[in-house]
This record gives structure tokens, C-alpha cells and sequence, in this order.
């Protein structure tokens, strides 16, 4: 009987530890939405030469992976695909850390700028048609430490 109880004091240690917030990281971003949740595995893109840079020349980028570009305070951006070799989503994610709008599928080499709205405090890109097929929409929720605690939806 002694071994019983421990076991089930064991499980339900367990199935409180399943029902804890992960742990913020700087190196992945966490996805929420009515369609359920995803985990990126991101570049952080924080300084004007890396913002810059971004994913130009890349040939490829592995399908749980992104480069999130953030900035110091929320403001009017474009982005284009100069020198970018691979079709990529970009997400563009207000102060709150909530996607307020998806572009998908950027074109490789397009000079055109893509707009993501006046009060853009992030970008999240990631390999082009993964957000549709995800379901990741204007209202998902962002987790990652470069959102302050108090204004974040979904604080870290």
C-alpha cells in the first residue's frame, strides 16, 4: 500500500509539472492561438546590423527554426526579400506580443516593401506557408522575454 501512495503522489507531482508555464528563453519563441500552440527555435535579431542581415544567402532553414527581429520600442516597419534565397511568413507582433499581421510566402528576391503596420514591436519570420498550415492569424499570442511582463498578453 505504501509503494501505491507513493506512486500516486509521484503522478500527480507529474501532472502538475505538465501544467506549468516553459521557461522563457532567449533562443525560442512560443506560439499560442485557438489552433493549439508551437515552439520556435529562433536567431535573435536585436541591433540594426543584425536586423540588417536578417536571413539573407540563406539556402535553407529548418522547419521548427525562425530569426525573430526586435525592436527597442513599437513603430512603422517594412521589410523586403533582397538577397533572400528562401520564400518566408512574417509575422508581425505589437508590444503586447499578439500578431496583429501574416504575410506569407515572401517572394525570394522581391524588392517590394512588405508593411507590417504602424505599432510593430517584433517580427517572427519563418519558412514560407508554415503559419497558414499552422493557423498562426492576427490574434495568436507570442511568448519571449523581449516583451515586458506587464504589458505581454502572455508574459514570461
Amino acid at each position: 500500500m505504501k509503494r501505491f501512495l507513493g506512486a500516486l503522489a509521484l503522478g500527480a507531482l507529474a501532472a502538475g509539472a505538465a501544467l506549468a508555464e516553459p521557461a522563457c528563453r532567449d533562443d525560442e519563441v512560443l506560439l499560442r492561438g485557438d489552433w493549439g500552440q508551437a515552439r520556435f527555435t529562433i536567431e535573435l535579431a536585436d541591433d540594426e546590423a543584425e536586423r540588417a542581415q536578417g536571413l539573407m544567402h540563406r539556402e535553407s532553414l529548418p522547419q521548427g527554426a525562425g530569426m525573430l527581429f526586435v525592436y527597442p520600442e513599437a513603430r512603422s516597419v517594412g521589410f523586403w526579400m533582397k538577397n533572400t534565397l528562401i520564400p518566408l511568413d512574417m509575422i508581425f507582433i505589437d508590444a503586447t506580443g499578439t500578431v496583429a499581421r501574416v504575410h506569407s510566402n515572401a517572394t525570394p528576391g522581391d524588392l517590394n516593401p512588405i508593411m507590417g503596420g504602424s505599432d510593430v514591436k517584433a517580427v517572427l519570420e519563418i519558412n514560407g506557408g508554415l503559419a497558414e498550415r499552422m493557423g498562426i492569424a492576427p490574434g495568436t499570442q507570442l511568448r519571449h522575454p523581449a516583451f515586458a511582463a506587464e504589458r505581454a498578453g502572455w508574459g514570461c
